[in-house]
């Protein structure tokens, strides 16, 4: 039997996400969820169609919103993006989530546009735990491209 070289799929514990505008310390996050993206379906059928089914064509292209989750700490760069939002500022910003392989290389980049945070939740607090106060964001995004 044959053997070849053995490809193992990426970890998916090793990435790291970039915002523009955002600092070294506010974009280090635990977690990263919501890569995920659907096309919506157009059905029709032609008046003089002599085929008994739909046709389907492309709709419209949709990208779930981005989650985003970090261990609190006294930087405040998210508060004051999702409070330029809240105050009717546009602060819409690109970025990406990149996936890294075990040397830390930079492997798969995902590039988000026109971002900006529609969620922001607050750690639960509990004297009882002994848990990490972690933020969570959603950043909706208008289009993610893998590069």
């Amino acid at each position: 039997m044959a053997t070849g070289d053995r490809v193992d799929p990426y970890p998916g514990y090793n990435f790291r996400i970039e915002i523009t505008g955002a600092s070294a310390g506010v974009t280090a996050f635990r977690e990263a969820t919501g890569l995920m993206f659907t096309i919506d379906p157009v059905e029709y059928r032609e008046g003089n169609s002599r085929d008994l089914h739909v046709k389907k064509l492309f709709g419209l292209r949709k990208y779930a919103n981005i989650a985003l989750k970090r261990g609190f700490t006294q930087n405040k760069e998210l508060w004051a993006w999702y409070r330029n939002v809240v105050n009717g500022v546009a602060d819409r910003r690109n970025g990406a989530i990149v996936l890294l392989d075990e040397e830390h290389n930079d492997v798969l980049r995902w590039k988000f546009y026109e971002g900006w945070i529609c969620k922001w939740e607050g750690a639960a607090m509990n004297a009882t735990a002994s848990e990490v106060a972690v933020e969570s964001i959603e950043i909706c995004v208008e289009k993610v491209e893998l590069d």
